[in-house]
């Protein structure tokens, strides 16, 4: 059984958002690790084709920690998509600003909103791993976070299902948006996903 590959297209700013003022940051291609979490990688296969109707393209990296990760995949309360994008602009312009207060709240699995740990065989061995951002126990849903350092005290906490193969280099471009209380300077969006 062979692993799927898949990747994601980021820029800083965002082609969706605004067009003019974004700043590709390049290719991160990731191998899911279908031999030991078959479950999870599937889950995130799919939300990287977006074969189920919702998926990552449109959404972004809403927490970023420099020396720790880059966390990503709300998908229900950030954007999903360029028309849904496009629609939270117009508020924003309405409304002034909207609060960032629900960034990083929502997603969902392909198997209903949340899915059950499935193993933790695989550990946070250092940078490149991907792993599911969960709120406790049994709450895997769409999130997920790229390791830019060897977070070990994560193992038994969170799933670890993959990692980058090509594309450090880009996660590290993204990690510099980043800070300590996690807030991007900017915008960081995944402006599309798929299966290599």
């Amino acid at each position: 059984m062979s692993n799927p590959k898949v990747f994601f297209d980021v820029s800083a700013g965002g082609v969706f958002a605004n067009p003019a003022s974004s700043e590709p940051l390049g290719k991160i291609i990731m191998e899911l690790r279908k031999d030991a979490a078959p479950k999870t990688a599937e889950n995130f296969r799919a939300l990287c084709t977006g074969e189920k109707g919702f998926g990552f393209q449109g959404s972004g990296f809403h927490r970023v920690i420099p020396g720790f990760m880059c966390q990503g995949g709300d998908f229900t309360n950030h954007n999903a998509s360029a028309h849904a994008a496009q629609e939270r602009n117009r508020e924003i312009k309405t409304q002034n600003m909207l609060t960032l207060a629900k960034q990083g709240t929502g997603g969902k699995s392909i198997y209903g909103e949340k899915f059950a740990d499935e193993n933790f065989s695989l550990k946070h061995t250092g940078p490149g791993i991907l792993s599911m951002a969960n709120a406790g126990p049994n709450t895997n849903g769409s999130q997920f976070f790229l390791c830019t350092a060897e977070t070990g005290w994560l193992d038994g906490k969170h799933v670890v299902f993959g990692k980058v193969v090509e594309g450090m280099d880009v996660v590290r471009k993204v990690e510099k948006f980043g800070s300590d209380s996690g807030r991007t300077s900017k915008k960081i969006v995944i402006d599309a996903s798929g299966e290599c």
